[in-house]
């Protein structure tokens, strides 16, 4: 019985195969293939869906749409999806969920719902090419109904990529960027060096008065997104901050507060490095967009040809000066031979043509003196914002309170609060002598609120003595100037009543 079993069953698979090279003779691989795109035709013409393929190799060149793509799907896979694989790319401080070969998921737009569909396979035999490919071939599929497709592809591909932006961002670390020394480059060819950025630095950590730092933070985030308010009102995409204050006051704990809440890289330009105004153009075209151009302590950190400097006569000035003969945004020569950047070149570089070559840039300047800086780069549309760092006041008291000793205001007795309050104003303690007070005592923290009081009475006694003397001083000043004026009017009457005395001793002669 089993002997007839095998015996039909061999002679139904010479059958087949009979019938298999038969096919093959009578009907070609080009028939076949055209057979089969003909029932694919029909298949989809009664069929509901649409279909597109990303892969992620375009030609030679790497589909930047595939990326986005594996990024936006990776932001919500990790809830929806069974089997997923997991990566982490370079300068990267997250993990990336995503998903598996050929697995599917289902994204919904607008109340409309996709399939995605990760297809991977295994590529063929390579043909010459001076790239190297890799040995799979990767894609994602992407299934709509016939019905959407222009929604979808009007607004739900733009909105890939700019989630998948924002999720780059947010998961690559940021970075600082200094010019190099003496305007080399690097072995890219880039002017700028970089490290990665880890200041902690918070807006909730910040020790400053709330209600302005909330302000700052609108401001900010207005700015942020603020692409079509710009683009309506024809305005580049940038905002100036200006940070001033006495030292110690918290300007570059702001800096990396403002970057770490709007996550852009930080390009801290070292003005006594640049030489010319043509160097310092080239330098802002290589910065990135979303991104905060620092320039600390404009006041000292270079020697800017002033207007004040030669416009003290301004009919004496020529052709042949230095700043007229090489225009106003050349460099001038300086003493030593080498060149320097003029402030014409510093306010184009805010403010000028070349300050738009990039999109959504901020820049900061810090100045412990800001009187010291020229009125035409505080005005408006250069530093847009000015914000002054005070010395520490009670809500910036409270909030290093909670920082270094994790004391809520709760926690410590009314009495301590009223006298803090009534004495930190008038010591005029920057934050950065505040913090050395709780730093040096916190492993104490009994007495670390009685140490900081004390020391703050401290200063506000030597604040009181100062200012006496110093009210003393002006005084005695007031009253020496008061004898010398006292001792210099006689001489002065007398040379008046001199000649009077002449003239009236020569009317009498004549008379």
């Amino acid at each position: 019985m089993k002997d007839y079993y095998w015996t039909s069953f061999a002679s139904l698979l010479g059958v087949v195969a009979f019938c298999q090279s038969l096919l093959q003779v009578i009907f070609p691989p080009e028939l076949r293939f055209a057979c089969l795109k003909f029932f694919n035709r029909i298949f989809h013409l009664f069929s509901s869906y649409c279909y597109f393929d990303i892969t992620e190799i375009d030609g030679v060149n790497t589909n930047e749409l595939y990326n986005a793509v594996q990024l936006y799907l990776s932001s919500f896979v990790s809830i929806k999806g069974s089997r997923l694989s997991l990566t982490r790319a370079l300068n990267s401080s997250a993990i990336t969920f995503g998903l598996s070969n050929n697995d599917c998921i289902i994204d919904s737009f607008n109340g409309v719902s996709v399939l995605w569909e990760h297809v991977v396979t295994q590529r063929q035999s390579q043909t010459f090419s001076w790239r190297p490919l890799p040995e799979e071939k990767r894609g994602f599929t992407l299934r709509i109904k016939k019905r959407d497709k222009y929604l979808i592809l009007d607004s739900y591909l733009d909105y890939i990529m700019e989630k998948a932006n924002e999720i780059r961002r947010k998961n690559q670390d940021r970075l600082l960027y200094t010019n190099s020394r003496g305007g080399s480059l690097d072995s890219r060819g880039h002017p700028w060096e970089s490290v990665p950025f880890k200041h902690p630095s918070t807006f909730d950590t910040l020790a400053m008065d709330p209600v302005k730092k909330q302000q700052i933070m609108d401001d900010l985030r207005d700015f942020a997104n603020g692409q079509s308010f710009y683009q309506k009102t024809g305005r580049a995409w940038k905002r100036g901050y200006l940070l001033y204050g006495p030292p110690g006051t918290g300007k570059s704990s702001m800096i990396a507060a403002m970057a770490n809440y709007l996550g852009y890289d930080i390009y801290d330009l070292e003005l006594s490095e640049v030489h010319n105004n043509s160097e310092l153009r080239k330098l802002l075209m290589k910065t990135s967009s979303k991104s905060i151009i620092v320039i600390e302590d404009i006041d000292c950190s270079i020697t800017l040809t002033d207007r004040k400097k030669n416009n003290n006569n301004p009919s004496t000035r020529t052709y042949y000066d230095a700043e007229m003969r090489c225009g106003s945004g050349g460099s001038v020569p300086t003493e030593d031979g080498g060149n320097s950047i003029t402030l014409s070149g510093l306010l184009n570089f805010t403010d000028g043509l070349w300050s738009c070559c990039g999109s959504e840039r901020i820049f900061v300047f810090t100045t412990n003196h800001v009187e010291k800086l020229d009125p035409a780069l505080l005005r408006s549309g250069r530093m847009d914002m000015h914000i002054y760092m005070s010395y520490c006041s009670y809500p910036a008291l409270k909030i290093l309170l909670k920082n270094y000793l994790g004391y809520e205001e709760s926690d410590l007795d009314d009495d301590v609060l009223k006298e803090l309050a009534e004495v930190v104003d008038k010591a005029e303690m920057t934050p950065a002598d505040v913090s050395e007070v709780l730093i040096r005592n916190r492993r104490h923290k009994q007495k670390v609120v009685s140490e900081l009081l004390e020391a703050l009475k401290t200063t506000a006694e030597r604040n009181v003595i100062n200012g006496s003397l110093r009210e003393k001083n002006s005084d005695d000043m007031e009253d020496e100037e008061q004898e010398k004026r006292a001792l210099e009017s006689p001489k002065e009457g007398s040379e008046f009543e001199e000649p009077c005395k002449k003239d009236e001793d020569d009317e009498e002669k004549m008379k």
